[in-house]
């Protein structure tokens, strides 16, 4: 069985939005995840006490609006395979451009970086590094990086990490034609460049 890496943020319980939506928590079963990587703005008890039953493996870290959070970290490391993931709420980068991104990972010395913070699903590859931003769980508007006409697409990502790959599982909470809500799931792939051995 894989070890899957929950990647979740930008919750925003209660103030922003009433929960994470019914068709993601029925995905979301204890028992699957191996470890949840929460990347802020978890901003209430139960919703901390939830993401703790999926994974009792549960890092977080300091979003712009866990002011009552003092002793949370504002980035973490962690390594599954030959993979290091680095991951922050964003809140602390001045911009999230590609360039800005990746001066944060070769500071981390990480792989791939999570960040948070814009509310909305991205993901790229750069400069052999991998760059993944789960959107928010909740669809959760973002007063921050979004206009009044922009949609909050809810969204997650699960990341199963073998060796030096990493598979991304995308899943986002789309509304078809007539307004009904279904789990869109996209598979993006992500393989750590191997340095050569051998004569200079």
């Amino acid at each position: 069985m894989a070890f899957l890496i929950l990647v979740i943020g930008d919750l925003h319980i209660p103030d922003r939005a009433l929960d994470i939506p019914a068709k993601f928590k029925k995905l979301l079963a204890p028992g699957k995840i191996g470890q949840t990587l929460c990347l802020g703005n978890l901003t209430d008890k139960t919703t901390y006490e939830y993401l703790r039953t999926m994974a009792p493996d549960l890092k977080i870290v300091k979003g712009r609006m866990d002011v009552d959070a003092t002793s949370l970290p504002l980035t973490q490391v962690v390594t599954h395979g030959s993979v290091r993931i680095g991951f922050l709420e964003g809140f602390t980068l001045v911009s999230n451009e590609p360039d800005l991104l990746l001066a944060e990972a070769n500071r981390l010395d990480v792989d791939v970086l999570c960040w948070g913070g814009t509310h909305k699903f991205e993901c790229f590859e750069y400069m052999d590094k991998f760059f993944v931003n789960p959107g928010s769980a909740t669809g959760a508007f973002s007063t921050n990086w979004a206009s009044e006409d922009d949609e909050v697409v809810p969204s997650f990502c699960l990341m199963d990490v073998q060796g030096i790959s990493l598979t991304l599982y995308v899943y986002q909470l789309r509304k078809d034609e007539n307004g009904t809500e279904n789990v869109a799931v996209e598979k993006v792939t992500y393989t750590k460049p191997v340095e050569p051995t051998g004569a200079p």
